[in-house]
C-alpha cells in the first residue's frame, strides 16, 4: 500500500549559528524525505531554498520577521493563507495552504503556528483554532485524502485547544476531529519537542512538552490516513551544535492501493 510520509519541524529563522545548524536541517529532511513538509518560522524565501534545495515544490508565506513554508514531492495548487485572529493590535499567527497534487490524489496540506506561545496564552489560542479547522479542512475534496494539519500551536495536548483539534472537548459551540500522529503511533512516551535537552531551548527554563503537531482528519473507509508511525526527529546535537530549538515531528500515513 502507498505511503504518505509527513515532516513538521520549526527551524527557529536564523538563530542562532544559522550557518552550522543549516546542513543539520539539510540532512534530516534528506535522510527522512518525505513527501510533505512544514517549516515554521521560515526567515523568507531564500532560507527555505538553503533548506530545500531543488527537491521540492514549495511555497512561502510571511512578513519581515518570519514566515511559514510548505512543501511537497508533488506539484503544489489551490494555495491559501489565514490570518489566525490576533490580540488587539498584535496579529495572531499564521496558516498556510495548498493540494498537494499526489499519485493517489490530492491531499490538503496545511502548515500553522501561533503567535501566543506563553502557557497562559491558552485563551487566546482557543479563539483560534475553530478557524483553523476550517480552512486546514477547506482545502480537501468530497471524498479525499484526509487533511492534514502540521506544525507549532504553542499548546500542550492536554489544553483546550488542542483537545479542541482531537474532539475531546467543544469550543464556543463548535467542535471539530483530528487523529494527533504522536498519540495515535508514537513510541508511548511524552514526545517532548521543546525539550531541556536542547540547549537551545534550556536556556528559557520553561518546562519539557510538546507543542508540535502532525494532526489527520478521520482515515478513510479503505484506510487512507490512517497513521502508521509517528517519531521525534532533529533532536540530536552534532559537535554540540542543534538544528533547531524545537525538535520536528515525523509521521508515515497509510495511502490507497
Amino acid at each position: 500500500m502507498p505511503k504518505v510520509s509527513v515532516l513538521t519541524l520549526n527551524v527557529w529563522n536564523r538563530e542562532g549559528d544559522w550557518e552550522r545548524r543549516k546542513p543539520l536541517v539539510r540532512a534530516c529532511i534528506e535522510r527522512l524525505r518525505p513527501d510533505l513538509i512544514g517549516l515554521c518560522e521560515a526567515k523568507d524565501r531564500e532560507q527555505v531554498r538553503e533548506m530545500l534545495g531543488d527537491d521540492y515544490s514549495w511555497e512561502w508565506s510571511g512578513g519581515e520577521i518570519s514566515g511559514i513554508a510548505i512543501a511537497s514531492r508533488w506539484p503544489l495548487s489551490d494555495v491559501a493563507t489565514c490570518a489566525l485572529p490576533g490580540d488587539g493590535d498584535a496579529p495572531g499567527g499564521a496558516a498556510l495552504r495548498a493540494r498537494a497534487q499526489s499519485p493517489i490524489g490530492p491531499i490538503g496540506f496545511t502548515c500553522a503556528t501561533t503567535f501566543f506561545f506563553m502557557s497562559h496564552h491558552g485563551c487566546k489560542r482557543e479563539l483560534q483554532m475553530p478557524q483553523l479547522a476550517d480552512f486546514a479542512r477547506g482545502s480537501v475534496p468530497a471524498g479525499g485524502f484526509p487533511p492534514i494539519l502540521v506544525g507549532d500551536f504553542n499548546a500542550d495536548p492536554e489544553s483546550a485547544e488542542i483537545r479542541f483539534l482531537k474532539g475531546l472537548q467543544s469550543l464556543g459551540g463548535r467542535s471539530a476531529y483530528f487523529c494527533d500522529a504522536w498519540e495515535h503511533a508514537g513510541d508511548g512516551g511524552k514526545g517532548a519537542t521543546w525539550s531541556n535537552a536542547n540547549s537551545s531551548a534550556a536556556i528559557w527554563h520553561w518546562p519539557e512538552r510538546r507543542v508540535d503537531y502532525i494532526l489527520v482528519g478521520h482515515p478513510r473507509h479503505d484506510g487512507a490516513g490512517r497513521i502508521d508511525s509517528c517519531t521525534v526527529v532533529a533532536n540530536q546535537a552534532v559537535e554540540g551544535t542543534w538544528p533547531s530549538d524545537h525538535f520536528g515531528v515525523y509521521a508515515v500515513l497509510r495511502g490507497v492501493a
